[in-house]
């Protein structure tokens, strides 16, 4: 046994034995307080819910700026498409205003004509307007509807009664030429044009010409609007339509026209009077010939057929 020492007022204690503090326990161990690994990854999985919710957070505000944009734009943009219908309305009904009765495309409107023939059956003198038999695109020769086409629109077939590549082709030509080379008006806008009653010429007076165009075109087929057009057009002496014109000029009737005839009458469209067989041979003849190379180039008759003068 080893050596005790008695203390006076207290209890006896080994010599020499060590005080030593209690036992700490060690971090990770199961018993005693929790250690730095635990909080890490309190630490870790706190942090991953605050980012999860900052991003929910973001992206709600993201969506709230999105939609807070695009209901106020998608109103102001419905605003401006119903006033911008309401004022194509309005300008369509202001113009429309004063049209002409279509029902005359049907029946033209024409001045009684009265002819004075002497006793040997020459005519002396005609009043009034001379008109022919009415005829159709389908009765008509090939040469004179693709004469027609060839000089004065040739994409007739497929525009919508207004041609921009027709008009930016005649300013073109204007441009290089210094002068009027060509019209940029389809057969269409001259229908229209030719349901006037007044030869006026305004912008207003354009922008009707362009609406009743698009209307005719919706109304009515190709065929029968070039049909109208040739049974209505002036073509000099008084004589309106393809068949009084040749009649007149030729002694046959429209259907019975050969290319030469064809390219003279397609040829008076631009200038009825300057280009009149009857007065100007000459330049008729001249007009014809621009009108057979126009026809070439559109790719509606050959070289060969041209100097031979064969019909299509």
């Amino acid at each position: 046994m080893g050596d005790t020492r008695q203390v006076r007022g207290g209890p006896q204690r080994p010599r020499g034995s060590d005080l030593r503090a209690p036992a700490r326990t060690r971090p990770g161990s199961r018993s005693g307080t929790r250690g730095p690994a635990t909080k890490t990854r309190r630490t870790a999985k706190t942090r991953d819910v605050n980012q999860t919710g900052g991003r929910r957070k973001r992206a709600a505000r993201r969506h709230g700026w999105w939609r807070r944009r695009f209901f106020p734009a998608l109103g102001y943009l419905t605003s401006i498409g119903l006033w911008g219908m309401v004022g194509v309305l309005g300008i369509v009904v202001l113009f429309t205003q004063g049209m002409p009765d279509v029902r005359s495309l049907v029946t033209p409107d024409r001045r009684p004509a009265i002819t004075l023939v002497a006793e040997d059956g020459s005519v002396i003198h005609r009043y009034g307007d001379l008109a022919g038999e009415t005829v159709s695109v389908q009765d008509l020769p090939d040469s004179l509807i693709a004469a027609v086409l060839a000089i004065e629109d040739r994409r007739f077939y497929s525009h919508l009664g207004i041609d921009p590549r027709g008009i930016a082709r005649a300013v073109v030509a204007f441009v290089e030429a210094g002068r009027v080379v060509q019209g940029g008006s389809t057969i269409t806008q001259q229908l229209a044009k030719n349901l006037f009653l007044s030869p006026e010429r305004t912008l207003h007076r354009k922008i009707q010409e362009a609406l009743l165009a698009i209307w005719l075109e919706v109304n009515y087929t190709k065929d029968e609007i070039l049909s109208a057009y040739l049974n209505r057009v002036y073509l000099g002496a008084g004589t309106y339509g393809v068949d009084a014109a040749a009649r007149t000029y030729f002694g046959v009737p429209a259907t019975e026209v050969n290319l030469e005839q064809s390219a003279i009458l397609a040829g008076l469209l631009r200038a009825p009077s300057r280009y009149s067989p009857a007065t100007n041979p000459d330049l008729a003849q001249q007009r014809a010939e621009t009108v057979l190379a126009a026809m070439v180039d559109a790719g509606f008759l050959t070289d060969e057929m041209r100097a031979a003068g064969t019909a299509l």
